[in-house]
Formats: C-alpha cells, structure tokens, sequence
C-alpha cells in the first residue's frame, strides 16, 4: 500500500471481547467503504484496492480468527451468525462510519448477509457481494455444490492439524482462487497469511448451513453481485441467484477472473467499485432493470471485453458523472501486486 496514503490501524473488542484489528485507509471525512475478506485470508487480499483511498476510506477488517485480530478456539465464535454480525456493527458504530458501502468477498460475503440478517440495510449505503453466495452448505445451488466439491476447493485438509496434510492443502486451496496465476512471491505471501488461521476456526466458520433469501428479498438498498467467469469456488449459479433475490441488484461479470476477480482485473474492477459506491453515495433512485434481461445482467455492447454490467445502473453512473463528478478510471496499480 502506498505510503504517502493517510492510513490508521484499530483495535476494536467486537463480539464476546474478540479484539479485531481494523486496518482504515484514506480521508476520515470520505464516504467509507468496508471490504471484508474471504475465508482464512486477511485485510492484505484488498492490498490493489488502496488506490481507491483517495476518493473513498476504505475500512479493512481482518475477521475474528483471521489475520492480526484474536483467534479464540472454542466453534461457538464462528459457528452462527452473530458474532459476524456484531463485530461489523460494533467497527460501523466505533468508527463513527455514516451510511457506509459494506462489500465481502467469498466468506466475507456471508458476513454481510450476517449483518443484514441482524440489522438490516437502513445504516448502509449500498452492499456488495464478491464471489460469494446467500446461501450456504445443503442450501447451495446443486451445481454449485458439485463444482465445490473439487478436493482443492474443498479443502478439508486445511482442517486437519497435521501441518504437513494442513499446508499442502492451503497451498492448492490458494492456487484455486486464481484464473490468472500471481507470481511465485505473492503466492507465498498468501499462503502466509492463510496459515494464520488455525485449523478449528476454518472448520467452525465455513462449514455453516444458512439459507439468507429471504434476507436479501428483505435489502433495498443497492446490490453489486460480482464474480469471475473462471470461477473455481463460486460458480455462476451462486451469482445468478444472488441476483434473483436482491430486488435492487446489478451483477458484473470478469471474463479474465477466477475467484479474486479484485487482484486478477483490479483496474476494471476499480473503476467498477467506484461507479457503484457513487451512485450508492449519491442517493440515487433504485433502476428497475429491463425485464428481458435474466436477474438484472445485460450484456453492455460499448465493452469490447464484454463484461457485463445492470443497463439502468450504468445509465444512472453516466448520468450522475455528466451532471456532479467526474469518476477517475486512471487508477495506478501495480500488476506485480499482492492478492
């Protein structure tokens, strides 16, 4: 992350007294965004995403059990939804954060559909949704569990205390959420990080059994459902039906991602977030998108790339950019970076 941005660290005594280290990025006076990362990873997956903090702050947990904050070992602090939920609220109201954008990726996903569960959408702006589903274990999409049922994918020996079996099992579970693969330094890095994580945490946090359509019918707010095409973790399905249940939902699709569509296609992916927190920031109206289109996606024939992105949404982006603000898309990024 670069050193002339403004940065902060916390430690903040989330649910059951779990200290959390929260690293915070940018103007405090900035509309905040808080980017929660994904199963046994950290606050350092986001490390592309600095460029964003001089528009935005950017608030980068890292989750009880993952990265510099407390790992109590008892499954009780990871096996239901609220202490997820309470540690997000208790950072939100700490920080003294007003309508922030709260975006998760993969199990982080799953964080925010905690939080909404418990407190609803009426203190955020927006939410966003990164490889990552509504729905969990028996409750996923049959395909999508199917294809999480690759053994890298699924993992299980990153529950096992034997460091042998443990670590053999992290290093193909990292190469997994990458289409386009990071250099050899940075794939070790990741593998640092997630083996940070003891084995009992990973099990207790990811092997839950939520069913959240019902919250997401629920959130009116706006919704940003993003994945990548080569998708190895979060299948297209999980995509799909996050978006026929978020009413207000735009989905965006990587056509040169895997799982970490934010590292692999970080300018795109940059200039994507900073539309869609605009808009949510701005207060615009909800778009109702053409019904023509399955769940909220349309192809947009102005890409070459052809990813695709809600029709109304980015509309409403091109409107409020002529008339309010010019949205940089000459973000600097280091393609050598960290996941």
């Amino acid at each position: 992350m670069e050193g002339r941005q403004v940065r902060r660290s916390h430690l903040i005594t989330g649910h059951g007294g779990v200290e959390l280290r929260v690293h915070d990025l940018g103007p405090e006076a900035a509309p905040a965004i808080i980017l929660v990362h994904g199963w046994s990873q950290c606050h350092l997956s986001f490390e592309r995403q600095a460029a964003l903090a001089g528009q935005f702050r950017l608030i980068l947990p890292d989750l009880r059990g993952h990265g510099q904050s407390d790992k109590p070992l008892e499954p009780a602090c990871y096996d239901s939804s609220d202490p997820w939920a309470e540690d997000i609220q208790t950072i939100i109201q700490t920080l003294d954060l007003k309508s922030p954008l709260l975006v998760g990726w993969s199990m982080g996903g799953w964080v925010v559909m905690d939080y909404l569960e418990h407190f609803g959408d009426s203190a955020l702006a927006g939410v966003g949704l990164i490889g990552s589903s509504i729905t969990t274990g028996r409750h996923l999409p049959p395909s999508a569990a199917q294809v999480r049922n690759d053994p890298s994918a699924k993992a299980t020996g990153m529950y096992s205390d034997d460091l042998v079996e443990n670590l053999a099992a992290v290093h193909a579970f990292v190469d997994v959420c990458f289409y386009q693969k990071p250099k050899s330094e940075v794939m070790a890095k990741a593998v640092g990080y997630n083996m940070l994580v003891p084995p009992v945490v990973r099990a207790a946090s990811r092997l839950r059994q939520e069913d959240r359509r019902a919250v997401a019918e629920a959130t009116t707010k706006p919704c940003w459902v993003a994945w990548g095409v080569h998708e190895r973790l979060a299948p297209s399905d999980m995509g799909e039906q996050a978006l026929a249940h978020f009413p207000n939902s735009q989905g965006q699709l990587y056509q040169n991602s895997g799982h970490s569509p934010f590292w692999e296609e970080s300018e795109a992916f940059n200039a994507d977030l900073t539309a869609f927190a605009t808009r949510c920031f701005a207060g615009l109206p909800a778009d109702i998108l053409p019904v023509d289109e399955p769940h909220g996606m349309e192809r947009n024939r102005d890409r070459p790339d052809g990813r695709r992105i809600g029709h109304e949404y980015a509309k409403g982006v091109q409107d409020f950019s002529a008339g309010r603000s010019h949205l940089s898309t000459a973000m600097q990024h280091n393609q050598d970076g960290d996941p």
